[in-house]
């Protein structure tokens, strides 16, 4: 038992120490949640970012700095069932990130987070995937009008449009999913999950959302001759 113990606390390493960031690195981990990473899809930050999750305001008060650094590195390790996904960056993003969520002057917004919509089963299908992670943003039936939609600065995608859904591919759907908004040059605020779902589960997503437009991509990209 006491080496389970042990070599649990050795996968979990040293914890982590905050450290005053300078004006600038406060503008450039603003900069980066504002452009590049998704947080703000989901949280609330000054008044800004969706309400699925809890608000990132006087975050020093509630979290202690090596549970929002390990938060951030692995959601499903720290809290087992969360949507929140495992978004890929550098631990020094990652260090920078925690440091600015720990000093950034805002208050928290007492917003009730927005409840989950159900999830039917099977677990792993993909209506259930889309229902539980997708749904929030992108609507129960694909209208890109669900709860958390008016937060966010760019509405959703509309997955049961087909004249738009007929112009995307396959593998383009694959990627927004895996490898999230801002590598597409879509929106920022939607998150990567190649790093938290199976690529089985992002495949099953994708014709889900096939079902949702009831169309496929162009010829071109479906034509097996």
């Amino acid at each position: 038992m006491l080496g389970v113990l042990l070599f649990t606390l050795a996968l979990a390493g040293p914890p982590f120490t905050p450290r005053r960031l300078s004006p600038y690195e406060m503008a450039k981990a603003r900069w980066l949640l504002d452009h590049r990473l998704p947080c703000l899809g989901c949280h609330e930050l000054g008044g800004e970012g969706g309400r699925i999750g809890p608000s990132l305001g006087e975050l020093r008060r509630r979290r202690t700095a090596d549970d929002v650094y390990r938060t951030i590195a692995d959601p499903r390790g720290v809290a087992p069932g969360t949507i929140m996904p495992k978004v890929p960056m550098t631990d020094a993003t990652r260090s920078l990130l925690t440091n600015y969520l720990l000093q950034v002057n805002a208050r928290a917004d007492h917003t009730p987070v927005i409840t989950r919509l159900p999830v039917p089963p099977p677990p792993d299908s993909g209506g259930a995937l889309y229902a539980r992670v997708c749904a929030l943003c992108h609507g129960a039936t694909g209208g890109g009008d669900g709860p958390n939609a008016r937060y966010l600065p760019v509405r959703p995608t509309a997955h049961a449009d087909a004249a738009y859904m007929s112009t995307r591919t396959d593998a383009e759907l694959y990627d927004a999913i895996a490898a999230g908004g801002d590598v597409m040059s879509r929106s920022n605020r939607m998150p990567a999950f190649g790093d938290t779902f199976t690529a089985s589960q992002v495949r099953a997503l994708v014709r889900y959302m096939r079902t949702l437009c009831r169309c496929q991509g162009p010829a071109w990209s479906t034509d097996d001759r």
